[in-house]
């Protein structure tokens, strides 16, 4: 307890002057909310917000990374509310969770000479998946049907009718184009819905 509150101590301090820089510039910083990180779900989120005074500094609504807790993602964007800034359309399934739980670290590094490593920036590489991984990515449609996603771009319009959803494709099973169509056809056809 004493480490986790050290790190929202540091944190505190260093989004309030993120959050008056941003209010200096008329813009708003979305916080992706991503497991192994001090904000990763929509009740740390808040605290952040709460505990910092914040007006600029949101929420990234990617539901991939609450999908994978095993969040319900309507339910925490109608939660946050006008916190959400942002939102991506991501998905990811959960096939070895059963055996390495949500929180799986079980990732292994890529060798800097190793063929075909994806950069990440800032001179760091894609770790490699380990065999029959507790969470991967998904492509929008793959796992969650229409529906789902209608009700995900409902709670969004509730929040901001105008707000843009942006497809964040990460799912290995397709090539760019391939997972980018299949994600803009199911969210088409859930924008149809509405």
């Amino acid at each position: 307890m004493d480490v986790l509150d050290y790190q929202w101590g540091v944190a505190v301090e260093f989004w309030k002057e993120i959050d008056a820089l941003a209010r200096e510039n008329d813009v708003r910083v979305a916080i992706e909310m991503h497991p192994h990180n001090l904000v990763f779900s929509p009740v740390t989120l808040k605290r952040l917000v709460d505990e910092t005074g914040a007006t600029n500094v949101g929420a990234e609504m990617d539901p991939s990374h609450l999908m994978w807790q095993g969040m319900d993602v309507v339910a925490c964007i109608k939660w946050l509310g006008p916190l959400v800034f942002h939102a991506a359309a991501n998905a990811t399934l959960c096939p070895g969770a059963d055996i390495r739980g949500v929180l799986d670290t079980s990732s292994t590094r890529v060798p800097a000479d190793a063929p075909g490593k994806v950069p990440t920036g800032y001179g760091f590489w894609c770790n490699a998946w380990p065999e029959n991984p507790a969470w991967k990515f998904v492509a929008v449609g793959v796992g969650h049907d229409v529906p789902y996603w209608t009700e995900f771009l409902r709670a969004l319009a509730e929040i901001d009718p105008d707000m843009a959803v942006n497809i964040e494709h990460e799912d290995a099973a397709y090539s760019q184009t391939e997972g980018l169509a299949l994600a803009a056809k199911n969210l088409q056809s859930a924008a149809t819905a509405l």
